[in-house]
């Protein structure tokens, strides 16, 4: 079994920040904190480098990937279709701080970002996700496509519904009220826009990543 490589963490908002050596240090440090920016970095000298610049121009940054699959696999696959954008969430915990965003797939511009909610989950940030760049296409009556990683959040939309079990309280009411329009949104709107599986396989973290851990 491969060795685990070790990673360190740049916390740019959050109870303390600085550049923080293991994942339980990090998340001490954005846990229960509104807005924290943080991620992950290969070595020392680039998390404390990105450390004196902004989050923003961090978020989305992987290292170089090479696929696993094989030249034929990769092939079937095809290249991704940079007509479109790329939707994601992010959370740290599950339920825990969420938020979702959506770029361009080709330039990576931040079209849209949402959050930090209370007591999210990633699948819920997916489907929001999903389900604003939907509305988004539609107002602008745009014929782009639509990237998502999620299998659950795509049956989800389909359904027009959003079956998840977490359990609504007070703390993230906010965050059911937006998963409420959603679910609306889809019962009283038509759309054209596909909605398609982003190959991370064979592509890499889908552009709309968050590049955090």
């Amino acid at each position: 079994m491969s060795k685990k490589k070790k990673k360190y963490y740049t916390v740019w908002k959050g109870h303390h920040t600085g550049v923080f050596d293991s994942w339980n240090d990090c998340k001490a440090q954005i846990t229960n904190f509104e807005g924290a920016q943080y991620k992950s970095f290969e070595s020392f000298d680039a998390a404390k480098e990105a450390l004196k610049g902004n989050y923003k121009d961090y978020i989305g940054k992987t290292k170089t990937f090479k696929s696993e699959l094989s030249a034929e696999q990769l092939k079937k696959i095809g290249q991704p279709n940079y007509n479109s954008i790329s939707v994601d969430a992010a959370s740290s915990g599950n339920p825990g701080k969420m938020e979702y965003r959506g770029v361009d797939t080709k330039t990576k511009k931040q079209l849209f970002i949402q959050g930090p909610f209370e007591e999210g989950t990633n699948n819920i940030g997916e489907f929001l996700a999903i389900v604003h760049g939907l509305a988004l296409l539609k107002k602008n009556n745009s014929n782009l496509i639509i990237y998502t990683d999620s299998r659950t959040a795509i049956s989800w939309v389909k359904k027009r519904t959003c079956n998840t079990k977490l359990e609504r309280t007070a703390k993230n009411e906010k965050l059911f009220e937006l998963v409420d329009r959603a679910i609306n949104w889809l019962k009283t709107n038509s759309y054209k826009t596909t909605i398609v599986k982003w190959e991370t396989k064979a592509w890499g973290e889908i552009p709309a990543d968050f590049g955090r851990k």
